[in-house]
């Protein structure tokens, strides 16, 4: 069995837990193993806020600034695939995108110990089995991760 799911959040601080208990939410009933669903909310968290933080022009336009469509300024679009023994998650905003170093995976060099940020990418990419970060034609980030799936012994979707 597999469960899909996508949502349109505004670019604000508040959509990031909303996105994150919806994830842990779906794990928990489907029967997913806690410290698995952990790492993945975690990662969530980390490319949602990237998309918060960095996903817009900041300007406002194409939707009147409500920010109800995922390609405006203003939103960021989450999908979360379980599907088998497999859970996938990809962010995409509308910022400026990667720079190529990024996209080609060269490493960047690690934040200044007492930096409040910068660290949320190399997070993502510790608790995930698989990253891919690009960018959208036009302009805008994608960040996909996954992770294979762990399942309690009483797991209502555990795949077969």
């Amino acid at each position: 069995m597999s469960i899909w799911w996508s949502l349109h959040l505004r670019r604000e601080a508040a959509s990031v837990p909303l996105a994150r208990h919806l994830l842990l939410g779906a794990m928990e009933t489907a029967g997913v193993d806690p410290e698995v669903s952990f790492d993945l909310s975690v990662a969530l968290s980390e490319a949602c806020a990237n998309a918060v933080e960095h996903g817009g022009t900041g300007e406002e336009g194409g939707d009147g600034g409500d920010g109800r469509t995922a390609g405006s300024p203003g939103a960021y679009r989450v999908t979360a695939y379980l599907d088998g023994e497999r859970c996938r998650i990809e962010v995409a905003d509308s910022g400026p995108g990667f720079s190529a170093r990024r996209v080609v995976r060269r490493p960047l060099p690690p934040p200044a110990p007492t930096a409040e940020s910068g660290r949320g990418l190399g997070l993502i990419e510790q608790l995930a089995d698989h990253v891919h970060f690009r960018n959208k034609p036009g302009h805008g980030a994608v960040v996909s991760f996954d992770k294979i799936l762990k399942w309690r012994e009483d797991a209502l979707l555990r795949a077969m």
